[in-house]
């Protein structure tokens, strides 16, 4: 059923615009409630249901939560009008296995706004069950009673109707009829003296004093076991709330052709209470306990929590035993399909957003709003239908003002995103609900810190708010729905406990100093908070202006283990686009061009790095930070010069990265093939240096891969003793190369064991270096092999990675070698010389000669072997032997 939007058509005097109140999918939660009604009706058409049994757990109730403005009433609405009319279901529902004749909805709104109190509630619910034509003696006679003593001299029938419940049902008119006709039987049953209507003149308390004295005469109400207690209670408040227990017993005693399943939607439950005031709320939870026979649909913004066992006392019926449906897990966001009757209802997908936008205002049939603007719409929303409707608002508000509205205009937070959620958290949990929207997740401790409170309860409050969700991944298990922090963060509020731009401030230091506790104070210094710490710290110091601090330790720690996670936080809405004007700015990409090296072409990394330094915003030890590592790209392009100004510059000024210059440095004289060089730096740099890596990458040149792979494993074992998982990835990768030119049926092992090390790290070029020591493994082996070079090949061309190409080539020349593939051989030859030419790895030429067995060319650049050119040369061609030695006896 698609009704009106009155509020959108009384916004615009444009009458060809045509506005409707859009529904969007939710088949998922129509099916719990189809689900939910056919396990009731199995439940009670059981031979040994009993109405009056008060013990047994209750499951009649299903409860959809979910931040304001996600839907919830539409949907509790959606669903009264399914089950009333078949015509109303929305064609994506299905049909429900259920006869609809036999099902009652009624609807009860119990927002402030509707001036629902009980007493209207179950006048409510006793004028739905009108419709069945039928008294409900044991219920009417009590409802006459509490009636007459609680409002005297006022007939039902006016009040019902100055409430407006009479224009409401159409067979309410009928009730006060029924009413009089269950005082009318009773009293004729009983034999009164007098005339009935003599009887009924004196009221109910006459009936009621007989009735007591002689319950057995009148058999319609002889088996209803608390009917007396109940007509002796002082017919008040309290006693109202137990009567829906005789209502469910005249609903039992209906003939069978009669029955019917009242399904009873309270919508807007959150307007109940609180968390301390539940006087209302155990009021209604009397009527689902005292109700098994019907059943309940609950809509509001949070959980009920009728199954903690803390709220006994508070409520009548408490704990996992008594609502078992109730009970929630780890995690608040039960879905339809988990089995559970507390459901979340999540946000719209963005296909889902994109349609409420396109059929929520229209002109002869086509979408007002444009595509472009709708899908902006649709992202910034997050899924939350209340931001679609506010922007559909926004688009009608600037279009009256003469605007084409674009698709900047819609960059926008709304303040009545704020409104809607504030209105019902107390002033302490909205206190920490603005503290944490400075954090993208966090955990009860840390809100508390974050919120500069000495107690962890509106912290645990507000994480049971359905805008609050939670995940078991991850270093914090909590964060706010993205669109309400945002409007949070960003919207002009206009509470009567807004923050000041100091009370920001003075939160962002407070936060700042919490995410430098938790990382310098975890106690197993694990890299996941160190990442969360540095990434939200990040953020912090950016938008709020911080020193960097502690963020200066916490990025050489980040670097120090060569894991490269993604670091960059979401990009500030007032930045500059593209410039950097602060130093966490800076830092911020420093961090990213160093991890995304790892994804990028490296020339876009020196590009990034040259920026950053460029702009003189770092202090002196991150500059040393940034130049390292634009060294390291620099010298992966091939950029030998640069590369060495710039490990030089590191190396003399003796910060905390000087002896990884070192062993820059090292390597850089390994590329130019000064062996000795390299190996005399090498004895200077130790383990923070990384050594025995440097030590293996020169002798698996030598052809010594003995020597190389002892260096290897030497190296993985000091990364595995000082626990960095990425060293230990990277040089099992070197080791696996180095073994698989003298022993494939290990390099299996050892290959293997990279790449389990390898899987969860992103570390580019050492997955490179993996492949390429597969292909060496294979070579003479797989005829496909120079296929796989060339796919692998690629890949290397865009990475940047100048020194890979050229060891993939060299590969293949062992490949060609070990085949006596002369012809093939020159031509990699050829392309080893060119991709060399720099003056980089030239001596990777001499070895590919010195593998076939061939002279070198007079013009031969001679590279300085650490044990002569004779030794090396004898040892390569010998690799090479072997290898044939291998592929004969494989034949």
């Amino acid at each position: 059923m698609a009704g009106r939007d009155l509020r959108t058509l009384f916004s615009s005097n444009d009458r060809s615009i045509s506005a409707n109140e859009a529904f969007t999918n939710r088949q998922a939660q129509w099916q719990a409630v189809t689900t939910g009604l056919a396990e009731h009706l199995r439940r009670v058409n059981r031979a040994g249901f009993d109405v009056e049994d008060l013990e047994s757990p209750r499951r009649n109730i299903l409860v959809f939560h979910g931040v304001g403005g996600i839907g919830k009433s539409t949907l509790s609405r959606k669903v009264e009008a399914s089950l009333v009319h078949s015509e109303h279901r929305p064609a994506q529902w299905d049909s429900p296995s259920l006869d609809q004749e036999r099902v009652l909805p009624v609807r009860i709104d119990l927002a402030r706004s509707a001036g629902m109190d009980f007493e209207r509630v179950i006048l409510t619910i006793r004028l739905a069950l009108a419709a069945l034509g039928r008294p409900m003696p044991a219920f009417d006679l009590a409802l006459r009673r509490y009636w007459e003593h609680n409002h005297p001299g006022e007939p039902i029938e006016d009040y019902l109707r100055r409430g407006g419940l009479l224009s409401r049902f159409s067979a309410a008119a009928a009730l006060p009829q029924q009413m009089q006709s269950a005082l009318s039987d009773v009293a004729q049953a009983l034999l009164l003296p007098g005339t009935v209507g003599g009887a009924l003149g004196h009221g109910a308390g006459a009936l009621v004093k007989a009735l007591r004295e002689r319950r057995q005469a009148v058999r319609a109400l002889a088996g209803c076991g608390r009917l007396a207690d109940l007509l002796q209670a002082e017919p008040d408040l309290d006693a109202l709330s137990f009567y829906p227990h005789l209502l469910a017993w005249d609903l039992a005693q209906l003939p069978k052709d009669k029955t019917v399943l009242p399904v009873i939607l309270l919508d807007t439950f959150e307007d109940t209470g609180d968390r301390t005031h539940r006087d209302f709320e155990r009021l209604l939870q009397r009527i689902v306990w005292l109700m098994p026979n019907a059943f309940f649909v609950v809509t509001g913004r949070n959980r009920l929590q009728w199954a903690h066992r803390s709220l006994e006392g508070q409520l009548d019926w408490t704990g996992p035993d008594a609502w078992p449906g109730l009970v929630t897990g780890t995690t608040a966001q039960t879905t339809p399909q988990s089995g559970g009757r507390q459901v979340l209802i999540g946000d719209f997908s963005r296909e889902d957003c994109e349609d409420y936008l396109a059929r929520r205002v229209s002109r002869d049939g086509r979408p007002l709003i444009d595509d472009a603007v709708r899908r902006i719409i649709a992202e910034r929303s997050h899924g939350l239908p209340l931001y679609l409707d506010l922007s559909v608002m926004r688009y009608l508000d600037l279009r009256r003002g003469g605007l084409q509205p674009r698709v900047a205009d819609f960059d926008h937070d709304f303040p009545a995103l704020i409104a809607r959620t504030l209105s019902d958290l107390s002033s302490e949990e909205r206190h920490v609900l603005r503290s944490v929207s400075l954090l993208s997740a966090f955990s009860i401790p840390l809100a508390t810190e974050v919120a500069g409170m000495d107690h962890d309860a509106p912290a645990l409050r507000l994480t049971e708010r359905p805008f609050v969700r939670e995940s078991a991944s991850g270093t914090w298990p909590f964060h706010v729905h993205d669109l309400i922090r945002s409007a949070i963060r960003n919207a002009d509020d206009a509470s009567d406990d807004r923050w000041s731009d100091e009370d920001w401030q003075r939160a962002a230091q407070r936060a700042f100093r919490a995410l430098e506790a938790q990382w310098r104070q975890d106690p197993r210094r694990d890299r996941t908070v160190l990442v969360g710490c540095l990434q939200q710290g990040l953020a912090l110091a950016r938008d709020f202006d911080l020193d960097l601090d502690w963020l200066a330790d916490a990025a050489f720690q980040y670097v120090e283990d060569f894991i490269w996670e993604p670091l960059a936080p979401p990009a500030a809405r007032d930045t500059e686009q593209g410039g950097l004007r602060t130093a966490a700015n800076a830092l911020v990409e420093t961090l990213s061009a160093i991890a995304r090296r790892q994804h990028e072409h490296r020339e876009r990394t020196v590009s990034r790095l040259s920026a950053v330094l460029a702009s003189r915003l770092l202090p002196e030890d991150l500059v040393e930070l940034a130049t390292y590592y634009l060294a390291k790209a620099q010298r992966d392009l091939g950029l030998t010069d640069d590369s060495r100004r710039g490990m030089q510059r590191v190396a003399e000024a003796g910060g905390r990265l000087a002896l990884a210059a070192g062993r820059g440095l090292a390597h850089l004289s390994r590329l130019s093939g000064d062996f000795p060089a390299a190996m005399e730096a090498a004895g200077r740099l130790g383990w923070p240096g990384r050594h025995q890596r440097v030590l293996g990458d020169v002798w698996w040149v030598q052809g010594d891969m003995d020597r190389a792979a002892a260096a290897y494993l030497a190296d993985r074992s000091e990364a595995e003793q000082h626990a960095v998982a990425g060293e230990r990835a990277m040089v099992q990768a070197h080791l696996a190369f180095a073994v698989a030119f003298t022993d494939p049926l290990r390099a299996d092992d050892e290959l293997d064991l990279a790449e389990r090390l390898l899987s969860p790290l992103s570390l580019r070029s050492t997955e490179l270096t993996a492949r390429i020591a597969a292909l060496v493994r294979d070579a003479g082996f797989a005829a496909d092999l120079p296929g796989r070079a060339a796919v692998l090949l690629a890949e290397i061309g865009v990475s940047g990675v100048s020194y890979a190409a050229a060891k993939l080539q060299l590969a293949l020349c062992f490949h060609h070698a070990v085949l006596a593939a002369h012809n093939d051989l020159a031509a990699g030859i050829a392309r080893l010389r060119e991709l060399t030419q720099s003056g980089d790895y030239t001596y990777y030429v001499d070895i590919a000669h010195f593998m076939a067995g061939l002279p070198l060319p007079e013009q031969s650049a001679r590279a300085r072997w650490i044990d002569g050119e004779g030794r090396t040369r004898e040892r390569w061609r010998n690799i090479v032997i072997r290898r044939r030695q291998l592929l004969d006896t494989a034949r």
